[in-house]
């Protein structure tokens, strides 16, 4: 392709090509090549997790939560599943011009709501106002800065065979709940994001197991874009239990009227832990004690049979393979 569409922003195939062809061929380092939410920078102190976002979801307004709530929330995450502890974040705003004041200040007293409750402060920022149509609204960048914990290394290279894959809550919430919003649909039960900051409890989680292997945020392209991320040119595959997999009946119904898969859809408050199988009972425990994690659930595991692939076992028994999408069905949901 020639031009930019917007499969290359999906997560799935398109946008891992653009990743490698562009991005890694001439930006590519030993810290960005490894692909994580987070680079783990080592400084004279300490281990520094430093990561960046841009957020230009549509509507700005959703069940559950706004475009303000959703970038604090998304760097946190970002930091957290690597193993670090928030401690700072900046944040760029590009405004059209026409943008309602009062929005502007919505979104903002968000952002500080949010950033309180995580435990992060906003230090610095910058806005930009730009000609009517420059933007759609409102766009807004983050980066993060944490400092990773003693004790606490995660990589996708401590991962082994017969290690079980949790999920921490119900998927697909976030997808369905701006998509009614911003077409207008009416389901029978209103969907709500799932927006939240996961550092406080994941980091409850890490420093009472010492089994957790590796966790992502299951942002864009959902669980099983990131599940394919991990398998990727690696010796071991992962099978997934479809009757194990938390999702609302309000969501599934939703996906099933729309003909989408709540694996593929985006959550913003659920992260994807991969771990010990002797710690499995324990961390479900942990997990299921805090609010962000009461539905959380393991939903399967290493595999050494389907090598560099992501299965999925129906009810019935039969298998199926949950490759890379090449689009995403609902675009821009963060």
């Amino acid at each position: 392709m020639s031009k930019i569409t917007l499969a290359h922003g999906s997560g799935g195939t398109l946008t891992q090509e653009l990743i490698e062809s562009v991005f890694f061929k001439f930006l590519g380092n030993k810290f960005l090549s490894k692909n994580d939410d987070s680079a783990i920078l080592p400084g004279e102190a300490a281990n520094i997790a430093f990561t960046t976002d841009s957020f230009v979801i549509k509507p700005f307004f959703f069940p559950g939560g706004d475009i303000g709530k959703l970038s604090i929330c998304g760097t946190v995450n970002d930091l957290a599943v690597n193993g670090a502890t928030p401690k700072y974040i900046s944040c760029g705003f590009i405004l059209e011009e026409g943008l309602d004041i009062e929005d502007l200040r919505k979104i903002v007293e968000s952002m500080a709501h949010c950033a309180k409750v995580a435990g992060v402060d906003i230090v610095c920022g910058d806005t930009k106002v730009v000609e009517k149509n420059g933007v759609d609204s409102i766009f807004i960048n983050t980066s993060g800065i944490g400092v990773l914990r003693d004790g606490v290394h995660l990589s996708v290279d401590n991962i082994s065979v017969g290690d079980k894959v949790i999920v921490t809550g119900n998927l697909g919430d976030h997808g369905i709940a701006v998509l009614s919003k911003r077409k207008g649909l009416e389901f029978e039960s209103e969907s709500i994001s799932d927006c939240a900051p996961l550092n406080h409890m994941l980091k409850t989680l890490t420093d009472s197991v010492e089994g957790v292997k590796f966790m992502r945020d299951a942002t864009r392209g959902g669980v099983a874009t990131t599940l394919n991320e991990i398998v990727k040119h690696k010796d071991f595959g992962i099978m997934i239990e479809e009757e194990k997999v938390p999702v609302l009946d309000s969501v599934r119904s939703a996906c099933e009227l729309l003909g989408l898969d709540p694996l593929y859809i985006a959550n913003e408050g659920k992260a994807l832990i991969i771990i010990d199988k002797k710690c499995e009972a324990k961390a479900l425990e942990i997990l299921g004690s805090n609010e962000y994690g009461r539905n959380a659930a393991s939903i399967g595991e290493i595999t050494q049979d389907n090598q560099d692939m992501v299965c999925l076992r129906t009810p019935l028994g039969a298998t199926r393979v949950l490759g890379l999408l090449s689009a995403d069905p609902i675009p821009r949901i963060c």
